[in-house]
């Protein structure tokens, strides 16, 4: 216990201060327990997608194909390492979070200045803070004034002046004194303080699961399911009805298995993702979830914070009025009229400032000739700060060489002009115009001078006879390329909502400014934590920009955007950002003056900090979700008639006119053609000019699923009747068998280049647009040729020699393809199928 007579500026006893640091425990953030290695790969087997590819693995080490068993099976590990990566991101983040406390702080104890560390600090210590400090914990200012940057927290761009005894006399963790000397008592620690509970919202925030990733499993799922269901049942007809000897009724069953089981899509997914991140990572943004490339096409509300990312973070004079004259400042020189002005708030600044529009004035002050800028380097004779009940600071310089000393203020507006005296109608104009220049998002301050000759100096800044200089608007500038990218957003049918924690007379200025609206509606957090969730939703249909929003509030307003089925994209750099960061479904940070909490917990990084970056990777995530839809049909397409080929000769009795064999090697042409050649297709010109895609769909719906099938079935019985058309001319088996699989690497190809692009036909696709295609076409005749001129890779594949019949035969097939390719692209060429060409 703390002695009767002691100063409650003493602070704890060292025996207080144990024993609260033993029950309360460290000044820390928690960390969150990391799940095993063993349980992450668990989860990752356990998919359906990736059993499919074990599955698939199993089989081709059961037919002795090593290569294409180990590719499968390596795709495994990859996978499982990309989401350990993921997994630790959480982790990561918090991990950030306690980096951000101070590693030391200053406490009094036992009336005793002494520095400690920032996790021995407990409730009711007294910390003692200066210019520079990093704040410990959360508490209340007991003595002294402080300025402090809660940018970290709130997003505000302007230090907040802290007083005793006063609404805004709270100081908070993580948050940096930039001037004035205090003692604040400790009010929380640790989990418990603002920081906190922010780390606390961001442990218990749920990623968002990608559509696509959603619809993959469920497609994934069905063809498992067909392609066990069909080859058993297959099998079990061979060899218990038909007779068929063990092994042939087994490879015809493998084969069927191996010609529905689509492990295409698995490829699909990770090679475009994550060439798409490659992409993406060109334009300066980096992808930290691969989920995210994908989603970005899909985003129909983006959430813009203001601060660091409309605008430059970064305090400027933006506005001078010198006798009631405006003049606008554009950093390349000061106007001759307000030179005495600039000069005087120079003087009324200390040089080693850390306030950022301290900083803005000093900046501005460089442009100034050299000779009127040679007294700010004199020290100033008598200082008097601001103060609770004045808020103004006044310097006064002995620049004469004797009496009068000259003096330089300023200061708050109102406070300036009541320090002037002015009468009732120069105060009203000034009012007036203090009033309207905030009204342009300006933050005001005004100047003052004076001259003293006495001898004492007076206890207050009230004692002098100020005269008015004039008035200096600040503001925090929109990103020069901001406009551009939003009008670029709204064409894309991309809806921009602002949320800052500013002033609402600012962000509706800067949402002016940025073309965000011509008359914002502006809701603040206040009014939101009056309105219920559903009330909320109905009033954010017409929202434009959210002002004065908390932490708390911006994790609120996402999910409550997620409510109303939108795509949320999110672009944040503070550490209040993080939790809704996480939970967006693209979450992007800021690279360059973001933090590590905001970085750790977003899907997406601006390497750059530009805000048309992001319009970039909105294009780029469109191309990449347009390319998948193009391979999934083709992928469709491809596989019908593999599996007609493997499932048709067994139920007519005929010859296997496709062996497991020969489906790998089918696998050496259709791979590259999903991984390579689509993901290198070019986008569409419209392609951002057109709406973001509907909520829930995936390139497995059905019309696309449905394209495919038409032009696989089509090909499949262009093949089928090959095949008996020959036999019934007295084409061996072995003949027939080539003239098929031929006939199908052919229709590959065929489908290759019809599936590019939907609105052209097949002779007018520009092989120049898609270098790749002539890579695929090399292959195609390496493989033609291989089969044609080696006879060990005949006889292994089952074939014939291959002569003038079998090749007209061949071009018989790829006119007859051909025409049915073109008839079913003729039919769709003006639906949605081939809007995204």
């Amino acid at each position: 216990m703390r002695d009767a007579g002691a100063s409650p500026y003493d602070g704890l006893s060292e025996a207080e201060a144990k024993a609260r640091l033993e029950r309360d425990g460290p000044n820390a953030l928690p960390g969150s327990e990391a799940k095993s290695l063993w349980l992450i790969a668990r989860d990752v087997l356990l998919e359906p997608m990736f059993l499919m590819l074990l599955v698939a693995g199993g089989l081709y080490l059961a037919l002795g194909d090593l290569a294409e068993a180990i590719f499968l099976l390596m795709s495994v590990l990859v996978i499982i390492g990309i989401t350990l990566a993921q997994q630790r991101k959480t982790q990561r983040a918090l991990e950030a979070l306690r980096d951000l406390s101070a590693p030391q702080a200053r406490v009094i104890r036992d009336g005793r200045n002494i520095p400690i560390s920032s996790a021995a600090v407990v409730v009711d210590d007294l910390l003692s803070l200066r210019e520079g400090d990093r704040i410990a914990a959360d508490g209340l200012l007991v003595s002294g004034h402080l300025e402090v940057d809660e940018s970290l927290l709130t997003g505000e761009s302007v230090p907040v002046g802290k007083v005793p005894r006063a609404g805004d006399a709270s100081v908070l963790a993580g948050t940096v004194v930039t001037k004035g000397r205090g003692l604040a008592r400790v009010s929380a620690t640790g989990a418990a303080t603002a920081m906190g509970r922010i780390g606390r919202d961001l442990s218990e925030t749920m990623e968002a699961t990608s559509g696509l990733q959603k619809a993959s499993t469920r497609i994934v799922r069905l063809f498992a399911l067909a392609a066990v269901f069909c080859a058993i049942s297959l099998w079990l007809i061979n060899w218990l009805w038909d007779r068929h000897s063990l092994m042939d009724s087994l490879l015809s069953a493998i084969a069927l298995a191996m010609a529905i089981l689509p492990e295409e899509f698995p490829v699909i997914l990770t090679v475009f993702l994550a060439l798409g991140a490659w992409r993406i990572a060109k334009q300066n943004v980096l992808t930290r979830r691969m989920s995210a490339v994908e989603a970005l096409g899909a985003i129909t509300v983006l959430a813009v914070d203001k601060t660091g990312t409309l605008t430059c973070n970064r305090m400027r004079v933006a506005e001078l009025s010198v006798h009631h004259q405006h003049h606008t400042i554009h950093e390349r020189e000061v106007p001759s009229a307000c030179r005495s002005l600039v000069r005087a708030a120079l003087l009324a600044t200390p040089a080693d400032t850390n306030d950022p529009m301290e900083q803005a004035i000093l900046s501005l002050a460089a442009l100034l000739p050299a000779r009127e800028r040679d007294a700010a380097s004199a020290t100033p004779v008598r200082e008097y700060g601001l103060d609770p009940g004045l808020l103004a600071m006044t310097r006064a310089f002995d620049l004469t060489g004797g009496q009068p000393y000259e003096l330089f203020a300023k200061g708050a507006p109102e406070t300036i002009i009541e320090l002037c005296k002015l009468d009732v109608a120069e105060q009203q104009q000034l009012g007036d115009e203090v009033h309207a220049m905030a009204q342009r998002g300006l933050r005001v301050i005004a100047v003052a001078t004076a001259a003293w000759s006495n001898a004492e100096w007076p206890v207050t800044q009230r004692a002098f006879s100020y005269r008015f200089a004039g008035l200096m608007g600040l503001m925090d500038p929109p990103r020069p390329e901001a406009a551009a990218a939003m009008a670029e957003c709204f064409n894309a049918g991309i809806r921009v909502i602002m949320m800052t924690g500013d002033h609402p007379t600012t962000a509706r200025a800067i949402a002016t400014q940025v073309g965000l609206s011509d008359a914002p509606v502006l809701i603040t957090g206040s009014e939101m934590d009056a309105l219920t969730d559903p009330q909320l939703s109905d009033r954010l249909r017409g929202v434009d920009v959210c002002a004065r929003v908390q932490p708390s509030q911006k994790l609120r307003l996402v999910k409550v955007l997620q409510g109303l089925g939108e795509i949320v994209g999110m672009t944040g750099d503070g550490v209040n950002d993080a939790p809704a960061l996480k939970a967006a479904n693209v979450g992007v940070a800021m690279g360059e003056h973001g933090t590590d909490v905001a970085r750790g917990a977003a899907a997406l990084v601006l390497l750059d900090d530009n805000f048309a970056s992001l319009v970039v990777a909105v294009r780029q995530g469109r191309r990449i979700y347009d390319n998948i839809t193009k391979a999934t049909r083709f992928v469709v397409a491809v596989h019908v008639p593999v599996v007609a080929l493997a499932l048709v000769p067994s139920l007519l009795h005929w010859p296997i006119l496709l062996m497991p064999v020969q489906i790998v090697l089918l696998q050496l042409l259709i791979d590259p053609a999903c991984s390579i050649v689509f993901e290198a297709t070019a986008d569409s010109p419209a392609i951002m000019r057109r709406p973001p895609r509907a909520m829930g769909e995936s390139p497995f719906h059905g019309a696309n699923l449905g394209y495919g099938i038409a032009q696989g079935a089509g090909i499949a019985m262009v093949l089928l009747f090959a095949y008996a058309y020959g036999s019934h001319l007295g084409l061996g088996d072995e003949q027939g068998r080539a003239a098929v699989f031929l006939g199908l690497l052919v229709a590959v190809l065929l489908l290759t280049l019809v599936n590019q692009n939907l609105t052209r036909p097949l002779w007018h696709k520009d092989l120049a647009k898609n270098p790749s295609l002539k890579v695929l076409m090399g292959g195609l005749a390496v493989i033609l040729l291989a089969v044609a001129g080696i006879p060990p890779l005949r006889s292994l594949l089952g074939f014939a020699a291959i002569g003038a019949g079998t090749v007209a035969f061949e071009l018989s097939i790829l006119a007859v393809c051909t025409l049915w390719l073109e008839l079913l692209r003729l039919l769709v060429r003006r639906t949605p199928l081939a809007a995204i060409d």
